[in-house]
C-alpha cells in the first residue's frame, strides 16, 4: 500500500548538477527501483518513515509555482526528473507533469525528459511544441524477467523501446540510458535500439547494500562486479559501433 499525500511545495525548478535544472513534481516513485541512489538520502529529506517506493508527494502547487519561477530564471535546460519519475503512475490522474512540461514550452527552456513508463506519449501534443527538447528511456537489460525484478513498477522493456520508436518517428530527439547495467543480452538490446534513438549512455551500478543483497539472493553476484560491468559496456560500444549508433561510456 503505498501512502499518498498532497502537498504544498516552496520551490519546484531547482539547480542541477546534471542538467541547468531539475524539475520533480513528485517526491518519491511507485516505479521502485531497487538500485535507485534516491534511496540513501530522499527518505531522510522528505521526512517519510515509509521505505523508498511506499510512499509519494504529489506537489499539487508545481504548475502554479513553475509560472512564477520561470519569469525570473535565466535560459537552461530542464531535467525531468532527478528524484523521481515524472510519469509514474500518479501522473495520469494528477497531470503535473503536462502542466509544468506547457509551460516550459510557452517560456521556450529547453527540456531534458526521462522516463521508464510509455505515458510519456500521451504529452507528444507539447513535446512536439518545443524547438529544444530530448526524450529518453532508462533501460537496463533486454531481458523482462531482470526489469521485473529490479524495476516492478516501470513499463515492459519492450514497450519502452516501441515508445521510443514513436516519438523519434515523430523528429524528436531520443535516447537511451542503458544503466545501471543489469544482466542480459547487451547486444540484443542495442540492435533493438537502432534507429529508435540518437544515442546511447551507459552506467554502471552503484554498491547500495541493498541492492548486493538482492544479487546475491538471485544468485548474481558475479553481475555485481567491475570485470562485468566492463565488459558489458565493451560489448555495447562495440556493437553501437557496427551500427553507426553514438555511444558514451559513463565510468
Amino acid at each position: 500500500m503505498i501512502k499518498i499525500r498532497e502537498v504544498q511545495a516552496k520551490s519546484i525548478l531547482n539547480k542541477s548538477k546534471i542538467h541547468d535544472y531539475c524539475l520533480n513534481p513528485y517526491t518519491g516513485c511507485q516505479v521502485n527501483c531497487r538500485y535507485c541512489y534516491a534511496r540513501l538520502f530522499m527518505r531522510r529529506y522528505s521526512g517519510h518513515s515509509e521505505p523508498w517506493g511506499a510512499f509519494v508527494d504529489v506537489k499539487v502547487n508545481a504548475p502554479e509555482l513553475l509560472r512564477k519561477q520561470v519569469v525570473r530564471a535565466k535560459k537552461g535546460t530542464v531535467w525531468l526528473s532527478s528524484v523521481c519519475d515524472p510519469y509514474q503512475p500518479l501522473e495520469e490522474k494528477y497531470r503535473l507533469t503536462r502542466q509544468c512540461l506547457s509551460i516550459l514550452a510557452e517560456a521556450g527552456f529547453p527540456v531534458n525528459i526521462q522516463t521508464k513508463m510509455t505515458l510519456i506519449l500521451r504529452d507528444l501534443d507539447i513535446i512536439e511544441r518545443f524547438e529544444e527538447i530530448e526524450v529518453g528511456m532508462t533501460l537496463t537489460t533486454d531481458d523482462e524477467r531482470i526489469a521485473r525484478m529490479f524495476e516492478p513498477g516501470a513499463s515492459p522493456v519492450g514497450e519502452r523501446i516501441a515508445a521510443l520508436e514513436t516519438i523519434h518517428s515523430r523528429g524528436i530527439r531520443t535516447f537511451a540510458f542503458v544503466g545501471p547495467l543489469l544482466p542480459g543480452g547487451p547486444e540484443g538490446l542495442i540492435c533493438a535500439l537502432a534507429g529508435r534513438v540518437d544515442k546511447v549512455l551507459v552506467d554502471r551500478m552503484n554498491y547500495l547494500e541493498t541492492v548486493i543483497g538482492l544479487y546475491r539472493e538471485l544468485g548474481l553476484s558475479e553481475a555485481a562486479t567491475d570485470q562485468f560491468f566492463r565488459e558489458q559496456a565493451r560489448r555495447i560500444a562495440r556493437e553501437a559501433a557496427k551500427r553507426g549508433l553514438p555511444c558514451e561510456i559513463l565510468f
